[in-house]
């Protein structure tokens, strides 16, 4: 009850200001109300003024302990329902003419990008003297039964005209409003589409990928058998190197062999020579000594020749001595 009250207070206060309703947000501290309204500027008033006296009145005749207004501007008023009817009581108590009004307000209303608005008026809409009645504007799709018409937007009002009094209704689906019940067969077949070409794309990409796949195996196993080709050639070099290494070596070891040989066969002759020239020259010292022997053995015999032939004429003296003797 207080936040009815509450709430024709604001209305009876705001009403140049567009007031469509409020929210109550209780905290420790403080209690905050938010204020929506299609003009902010005429709610705040110059230098905050109008919310200095409101928060005041409503602290003091509601009984609110330190009330913090706060006021939310409505970004599209022309969607919304409360505010249009408000407008429209507005310009007909003004005197302007229903029928302009309501067909204003329904094309202002579906040129925002509303799915549907129904608008209902009822009571003094002939002139004077005029019997009440009933007309009604309807453009769009409108939900009327079930628990789906808590997504319209609804809003009545009534409005006091010199010819008397009209009664109005106001329905209006606002542009993102989703009704569960509501197929909309263009978008099914452009989801549908649009799923076929994502899977058609994802195929052809798919299909990318697995031969970019393939082309880079390709290239991993030319890369590999170029570098195991590589590898062998260099095997091969390095076996020839190696082997001509062997062989050099084995030269070399077979001209040292050689050499060596040689050496030894030439330390052999040499052997053999000095030992043929010892040879030679223990045959030439024998010869020698043999000769010397053969010269001693001359001599001696010589000597015992000469000393035989010194006995004989020693003993032809003798005797013939003898015989001089005798």
């Amino acid at each position: 009850m207080k936040k009815i009250e509450l709430h024709n207070f604001l209305k009876q206060h705001l009403d140049r200001a567009g007031f469509t309703g409020l929210d109550i947000v209780k905290t420790p501290l403080v209690t905050r109300i938010v204020l929506h309204v299609a003009r902010p500027g005429l709610a705040i008033g110059k230098g905050g003024q109008n919310i200095k006296q409101l928060t005041e009145d409503i602290g003091t005749k509601f009984g609110i302990e330190n009330p913090q207004i706060e006021i939310q501007d409505i970004k599209h008023p022309e969607l919304d329902a409360t505010a249009t009817v408000d407008r429209m009581v507005g310009l007909l108590q003004r005197g302007y003419s229903w029928r302009s009004v309501s067909f204003n307000v329904v094309r202002t209303v579906m040129g925002s990008g509303a799915q549907g608005i129904e608008l209902i008026l009822s009571g003094k809409l002939s002139g004077k003297g005029g019997r009440k009645r009933k007309t009604r504007i309807a453009q769009g799709y409108m939900k009327k039964v079930g628990d789906q018409v808590k997504l319209v937007d609804y809003a009545k009002a009534s409005a006091y005209p010199k010819a008397g009094a009209i009664g109005i209704k106001l329905r209006i689906i606002h542009p993102e409003t989703v009704f569960p019940d509501k197929i909309n067969i263009k978008e099914l077949l452009e989801k549908r589409e649009t799923a076929a070409a994502q899977e058609k794309e994802a195929a052809v990409a798919a299909e990318k990928a697995a031969k970019e796949k393939e082309e880079e195996k390709a290239k991993e196993a030319e890369k590999a058998e170029k570098e195991k080709a590589e590898e062998a050639e260099k095997a091969e070099k390095t076996r020839a190197e190696k082997e001509e290494k062997i062989a050099e070596k084995e030269k070399a070891e077979k001209k040292g062999k050689e050499k060596k040989e040689q050496g030894e066969k030439k330390k052999e002759k040499s052997g053999k020579e000095e030992k043929a020239a010892g040879r030679k020259a223990e045959k030439k010292e024998e010869k020698e000594e043999e000769e010397a022997e053969n010269a001693g053995k001359e001599t001696e015999k010589e000597e015992r020749k000469e000393k035989h032939a010194e006995k004989k004429e020693e003993e032809k003296e003798a005797a013939d001595e003898k015989v001089s003797a005798e």
